[in-house]
């Protein structure tokens, strides 16, 4: 015969349990009074402890919290870059020859830029609040001010000005653009101060504060170089080892972990910013954009093919954690860990209009 406590846990633990004690009551009680009273105290232990439904579903680690919608902008989306201080999100809209400006308080576009060609690259510089874009198609790096989207200069820099970065130590902005160069402009004269050379045309480049080391994508290279963020010194190449289209980078800084996104085939590559591989994981194709969560220690991927895949940035074994359904051709993203949302920009589709989808990361 089990003790009371035993019978106590069997039955928190176990729901089979509570029918064994219904039986029980029934056979050993002689008063139905007694009897009465244990199966009602068996019953409310099992609701009380058994966890509900809710409690029982897994929590996506990113759930879609609302749709913003563009308005007409057709073609191919591209980069974006947050204002903190308005809470306004800037989206090169490449096809379409348009930057768009979303108040995300409103969640609503307010502004449009346009007459561009083919914007790429966007940066917001707060100390002069401005507004830097990068044009694939005539190669030059347009300025506006941030209270009114006045344009306030333009730097023509030669061909292909793609992505821009900003300086944490100098404030200096930095465009990849052309055959082989990052350009570096100077935000108080806006003239083009210094090109750091490199091989062929850049792709995405992240600059470390820990190191002053600028990291790049060269895949025309099947390469990644590292520079001196100051001096532009080419400190080394690293061979792209997991194949090529090596388009997408991000750095963990806490970490001190430089991540890859390969295109043929697709794969996602963590190294030491010393260059010693880390881990290797399958991911989804066509992949554009990569960032890293560093709250959760997770790597989110934007991909073409029409997923978002999310990695754990530092257990090795681990990989994938989970791959979120999107839409085709839907590429670039941002992660604003100020505001922890992810921002996926979707292009139109004959089934829905262009949109910037917002989700929020969980737990």
């Amino acid at each position: 015969m089990r003790s009371d406590e035993e019978l106590r846990r069997l039955v928190s633990h176990d729901p089979v349990a509570v029918a064994l004690v219904m039986i029980l009551a029934r056979r050993t009680m002689r008063s139905s009074r007694c009897a009465t009273l244990l199966l009602f105290a068996a019953v409310m232990l099992l609701l009380t402890s058994a966890p509900s439904k809710a409690q029982n579903a897994v929590q996506p680690m990113l759930s879609l919290e609302t749709k913003i919608v563009l308005g007409d902008v057709k073609g191919r989306i591209d980069h974006m870059a947050l204002d903190p201080a308005r809470n306004r999100l800037f989206v090169a809209e490449l096809e379409n020859n348009s930057l768009g400006v979303v108040d995300l308080n409103e969640r609503k576009v307010i502004h449009r830029i346009t007459g561009l060609t083919e914007p790429q690259g966007v940066a917001y510089e707060p100390a002069s609040d401005t507004v830097y874009v990068a044009n694939g198609g005539d190669g030059s790096v347009r300025l506006y001010r941030g209270s009114d989207y006045t344009e306030t200069g333009r730097i023509a820099l030669g061909d292909d000005a793609d992505n821009i970065r900003i300086h944490p130590g100098t404030g200096q902005i930095l465009v990849g653009y052309g055959a082989g160069a990052i350009a570096t402009i100077n935000p108080t004269t806006r003239a083009k101060i210094a090109d750091f050379r490199l091989p062929a045309h850049p792709e995405s480049f992240q600059l470390d504060r820990k190191t002053s080391q600028v990291f790049v994508n060269v895949p025309g290279a099947k390469t990644i170089v590292v520079l001196d963020s100051v001096s532009g010194q080419r400190k080394a190449n690293w061979s792209a080892k997991e194949g090529g289209g090596n388009f997408p980078m991000a750095l963990d800084e806490e970490a001190q972990h430089v991540i890859v996104a390969y295109r043929t085939p697709p794969r996602l590559a963590i190294l030491s910013t010393g260059g010693e591989g880390i881990a290797s994981h399958e991911l989804c194709g066509d992949a554009d954009d990569v960032f890293v969560d560093p709250k959760r220690a997770r790597i989110y991927v934007s991909c073409g093919q029409g997923f978002l895949d999310i990695i754990d940035a530092r257990d090795a074994n681990r990989g994938r954690l989970a791959r979120v359904p999107t839409s085709p051709g839907t590429r670039t993203s941002y992660y604003a860990a100020s505001l922890d949302r992810l921002f996926l920009a979707v292009r139109a589709t004959s089934a829905q209009p262009a949109a910037i989808w917002v989700y929020r990361p969980a737990p």
